[in-house]
């Protein structure tokens, strides 16, 4: 699936949310015919069934996420296209996917650079009055939400990461979690036009991840830099 093509359909689907994940792993389908296998990464949770890490909510939350109900968070954003889907299950009950929770998702630009902050020593650049990269939706039957976004980039301190929050529909919540990216992936990526280099923070070296790497990790990614990627995980709450 070429670059234009994955954009298009990923776009479209915003329309239809309940058939979304259907058809992100029919588009993940077809890049691996086409570009590269998948690179496994953590555990795959149906297959080992560990409460998933608790990380730290960092120093750039979303701020008021009810009002980010979106499938599509890229914003203005520019980047290697990312299709994540994610799959929330209940450790308490079975492992079986949790229905009806909701998951916040935010992340870095390709640059490193959080929306809704900035200005500060924290982030120089300036992007309060913007709010890309951010996004919340509800988990369907089979317990997953799926979002269009990019690869994110890196910013000192960090290896290359993703943060998620599960709560239930009254905001109370369950887990806060993030999700590493495989290095030959990232490696690959960041040797790309438009990104900022190998990052100053290995996987191992990442302070967040050292003792919770493999559960961090995101399941598998297919795909590529000329067509972008698709990104799975699932996690477990407890």
């Amino acid at each position: 699936m070429d670059r234009k093509k994955f954009l298009t359909n990923g776009f479209l689907r915003l329309g239809a949310m309940a058939a979304l994940p259907a058809a992100l792993t029919a588009c993940s389908d077809d890049d691996n015919a086409a570009a590269s296998p998948p690179v496994n990464g953590g555990n795959n949770g149906s297959d080992n069934c560990v409460v998933s890490p608790v990380e730290t909510i960092g120093p750039f939350p979303i701020r008021t996420p009810a009002q980010y109900v979106r499938a599509n968070i890229i914003g203005d954003r520019a980047g290697i296209p990312l299709l994540i889907t994610l799959t929330i299950q209940d450790k308490s009950n079975g492992c079986t996917p949790l229905e009806g929770v909701l998951v916040d998702i935010w992340q870095c630009d390709k640059d490193g650079n959080y929306s809704q902050y900035g200005g500060n020593q924290l982030q120089a650049t300036n992007y309060s009055n913007q709010n890309f990269l951010r996004g919340r939706q509800t988990t369907d039957a089979n317990g997953q939400v799926s979002y269009l976004s990019i690869f994110p980039g890196w910013y000192p301190g960090r290896a290359p990461h993703i943060h998620v929050q599960i709560l239930t529909a009254d905001g109370t919540s369950l887990l806060v979690t993030q999700i590493a990216f495989p290095v030959p992936v990232y490696s690959e990526v960041y040797a790309s036009d438009g990104y900022n280099g190998v990052p100053d923070r290995s996987n191992t070296q990442d302070s967040i991840f050292s003792n919770s790497l493999n559960q961090n990790m995101a399941d598998s990614i297919t795909g590529n830099i000329a067509d972008g990627y698709t990104l799975m995980k699932t996690i477990t709450v407890g």
